[in-house]
C-alpha cells in the first residue's frame, strides 16, 4: 500500500502588487502554502499595481492568480478612484491625525469577501492580507478588529465554515513597521524592485515620492538601511 504524500495547505493571499502584499505573499510561501494569490482591478488611478502583481504571482510561483473588477470607481468617495486631488507632502503627524481621501469606502470588505468565496471554492483555510496597524495612513480596515470580526462573519456565511472547517484571516505584517515589513522580505529574497506602492504615478509608472504611501515606503527603506530600487519622478 502506497503512503499518501504530504499535501501542502492551500491559502488565499490579496496580492496588489504592492510592498506589503509582496511581502506577504513571500511569508505564506516560506510556510509552505499553495498560494492562490487574488488582485483587483477597481478602477484605481495605480493600475499599473496589477502589472507587478501579476511578474510577483510569477515569480512566486502561485498555483493560480485571478484578476477580477470591481467597478469602485463608479460609487466613487476616494481620490484612488477619481480625479480627487491625491495629498503630497504630508508629516507622519498628519497621516495619524485623520483618515485620508486615498480611503477607498468598503474596498477590504469587498476584496476579503471575493477571497472568502474563492478560499472555500479550492479548499483554503486561511486567508493572507497584508494589512498593516502601525505604518500605515489611518484606514479603518486595516485594524486587528476588523479582521477578527470579518473572520467570524465569514465562518458563520460559508458551508465550509457551518461544516467546522474555519477560515483564518492571517495578517503577518499587523503589528510590523514598515522597516521590519522591509528586513522580514528581504530576509525571504524578496525583490522590491518588482513591487508599486505609489497612490499617483507618472503614465510611465514611476512613483511621485510626496503621496503618504510613497513617503512611509522611503521612510521604511530610509530606517531600514537600504535603498528603495523603484524609479521615483524626482
Amino acid at each position: 500500500m502506497k503512503e499518501e504524500k504530504n499535501v501542502a495547505p492551500k491559502a488565499v493571499v490579496l496580492l496588489s502588487g504592492g510592498l506589503d502584499s509582496t511581502t506577504v505573499l513571500a511569508i505564506a510561501k516560506a510556510e509552505g502554502y499553495q498560494c492562490y494569490c487574488l488582485s483587483f482591478a477597481y478602477g484605481q488611478r495605480q493600475e499599473v499595481e496589477l502589472e507587478r502583481a501579476r511578474a510577483t504571482a510569477i515569480r512566486y510561483g502561485a498555483s493560480e492568480h485571478l484578476v477580477l473588477r470591481g467597478d469602485l470607481d463608479r460609487i466613487g468617495g476616494s481620490a484612488l478612484t477619481t480625479e480627487v486631488a491625491v495629498p503630497k507632502g504630508r508629516s507622519f503627524v498628519e497621516m495619524d491625525a485623520e483618515i485620508p481621501v486615498t480611503y477607498v469606502p468598503g474596498r477590504n470588505t469587498l476584496f476579503l469577501s471575493y477571497a472568502m468565496a474563492w478560499a472555500e471554492v479550492v479548499g483554503a483555510t486561511e486567508i493572507f492580507i497584508g494589512v498593516n496597524a502601525l505604518d500605515y495612513s489611518g484606514y479603518p480596515d486595516c485594524r486587528p478588529e476588523y479582521l477578527e470580526a470579518f473572520a467570524k462573519m465569514a465562518n458563520l456565511a460559508t458551508k465550509a465554515g457551518v461544516e467546522g472547517r474555519k477560515l483564518q484571516i492571517r495578517a503577518p505584517l499587523m503589528e510590523m513597521t514598515k522597516k521590519e515589513i522591509i528586513q522580514q522580505g528581504v530576509a525571504l529574497g524578496v525583490d522590491y524592485s518588482l513591487t508599486h506602492s505609489c497612490y499617483d504615478p507618472a503614465a510611465d509608472g514611476r512613483a511621485c515620492g510626496g503621496c503618504d504611501s510613497c513617503r512611509l515606503r522611503l521612510k521604511g527603506f530610509a530606517e531600514a538601511g537600504l535603498t528603495d530600487p523603484v524609479l521615483y519622478q524626482d
